[in-house]
């Protein structure tokens, strides 16, 4: 069933309402957030269209191996000065409209939140406690003389947050919440973000890339994240 196409319901939700599920994930960039931070980084170096084309070749598909790209990306950005970390943040980052609402909406109903991300702890840790969410998970940048190396640092759950371990760390979280994926929800817009919408209950495409949007059960192509509890009402 569809409604208008800005918010397409490809296949009906397991469960009517919000309060419903347990938890919901999302990714970052692009989703939650109105950048990708990345990209944003490598401006500070002049090589902003170099990174952008491959966040976007790997947001599209088109680049399979996502853990390679990062890895491409991430090496462009070494001698950025960390501070510039920070004044993406307080000048660039805002969050995309509705997520507020949505967040709210959901702790309210009961529900944990993880934040999963292929971004940077940086910038997770600073959305999860402006938000007050309960897990989160991205890549670490090394930092050395106050500049960005152009590595990753290990982590103890392992090297880069790809696509497979976004849905692990989905189905990690709700085995230690005790819960059936099925009373989970997936937020994301990349080709990275499919295998966890794949394991979750509900799966949501938001402002996604069009493999994305035709594999989602719902997309929401137009307006606020909060559009989703009109499918799932609070």
């Amino acid at each position: 069933m569809s409604t208008e196409d800005s918010l397409v319901i490809q296949e009906q939700p397991p469960f009517p309402r919000l309060a419903d599920y347990r938890l919901i994930a999302f990714d970052m960039d692009s989703t939650l957030i109105n950048i990708e931070c990345v990209d944003e980084i490598a401006d500070a170096v002049g090589k902003k269209a170099e990174v952008a084309a491959i966040t976007e070749a790997a947001m599209q598909g088109i680049i399979t191996d996502f853990k390679d790209s990062l890895r491409q990306r991430v090496a462009l950005l070494a001698g950025v000065p960390e501070s510039a970390l920070q004044q993406i943040y307080d000048q660039r980052l805002q969050l995309n409209p509705g997520a507020e609402t949505l967040v709210r909406a959901c702790q309210q109903a009961g529900l944990k939140t993880l934040l999963v991300s292929g971004g940077f702890t940086f910038f997770t840790e600073r959305i999860r406690e402006r938000l007050g969410l309960d897990f989160t998970r991205s890549n670490q940048l090394e930092v050395q003389d106050g500049k960005l190396t152009g590595r990753i640092l290990e982590q103890p759950w392992g090297d880069i947050c790809d696509g497979q371990e976004k849905a692990r760390t989905l189905l990690e979280v709700a085995t230690l919440m005790g819960i059936a994926p099925q009373r989970c929800i997936a937020v994301g817009d990349g080709a990275n973000d499919l295998k966890m919408m794949a394991e979750a209950g509900v799966s949501v495409a938001y402002h996604a890339k069009p493999t994305v949007r035709r594999q989602a059960m719902v997309a929401i192509n137009a307006g606020g994240l909060d559009r989703l509890l009109e499918v799932l009402p609070a």
